[in-house]
């Protein structure tokens, strides 16, 4: 049986190990690789994966899931969401010799890129201006971030004066992470292991739910079902934001398409006042009616 995958994990300097993949930093060598590519080289090495790679601690951030997508994943010389998240821990903890120090910085770049995006990767530059958006939109007070992942926005909101946070995902190594990360950043943040459509928090318990970037990966009746409980959960506000894409990009895990009429579709069945518009994808803005 495979081990889980276990971000923390202790591993010798410069590698990263488990049942199914290793990773190494390590100048190239020369020796036969399956394929090279301008960051990664693949090798065999029996049962396992073995990648190894150049990067440096200023490269470590989120702009690292569309490089590995790019050059191993979409030309398919590797496939699969565990071995992708695999790859990703170890390319970070083979980086950075300390586990703790490692996601730090790879939060700490992240963050950095998403206040000032002028210079960000593309991936990170595409998403800043929809947190940004966000903070605009979440007022003070207590917000719960549904889907949060390694909840960079969850962080974002958590550092503003006035307002308290609940991170959930239901991928309990990125809770772990993050809680790590909140600490070192004394950040005060709540974490939670738990499915998006199952929270285990009473009715009207927060201000204000975001479901941001999430719905996009569920199909319909999963989606419904998030947003009836972002609605159970929220006192106030319910802040929706989605990719606008012609064709939903499975190479993030996406599998439901959106646009304009489809978020307009959801905000009136949900009996709430709503406002739907467009910047950088669709948001639907979901404000409980006074009793």
């Amino acid at each position: 049986m495979t081990a889980a995958l276990d971000p923390l994990a202790p591993f010798p300097v410069a590698e990263y190990l488990d049942d199914l993949v290793r990773v190494v930093r390590a100048e190239d060598d020369g020796r036969s690789a399956v394929v090279r590519t301008p960051h990664f080289r693949l090798h065999r090495a029996g049962r396992r994966i073995e990648v190894s790679h150049c990067l440096r601690p200023d490269q470590l951030h989120n702009g690292l899931t569309a490089l590995l997508i790019d050059e191993l994943f979409t030309p398919g010389w590797l496939c699969g969401q565990d071995i992708f998240e695999r790859v990703f821990c170890g390319v970070v903890r083979s980086t950075v010799p300390d586990p703790a120090r490692a996601w730090e910085t790879f939060y700490a770049n992240t963050l950095e890129h998403l206040r000032d995006p002028r210079t960000a990767p593309g991936l990170i530059a595409g998403i800043a201006p929809v947190y940004a958006r966000v903070l605009r939109l979440v007022p003070p007070g207590s917000v719960l971030d549904l889907g949060s992942c390694f909840g960079f926005l969850a962080l974002m909101l958590a550092q503003r004066p006035r307002t308290t946070v609940i991170a959930s995902d239901i991928v309990a190594g990125t809770m772990r992470v993050l809680d790590t990360v909140a600490a070192a950043m004394d950040t005060p943040l709540r974490t939670m292991v738990c499915d998006a459509a199952r929270v285990p928090l009473p009715d009207r318990c927060v201000d204000t739910v975001t479901v941001v970037h999430l719905l996009e990966h569920l199909d319909p009746a999963t989606g419904a079902a998030v947003l009836a409980e972002a609605q159970r959960l929220a006192r106030s506000r319910v802040v929706v934001a989605v990719p606008f894409e012609e064709v939903p990009n499975a190479d993030y895990g996406h599998v439901r398409r959106f646009d304009l009429a489809t978020l307009t579709g959801l905000g009136s069945a949900s009996g709430w006042r709503h406002r739907v518009s467009g910047f950088h994808g669709g948001w639907l803005i979901l404000d409980r009616r006074p009793a």
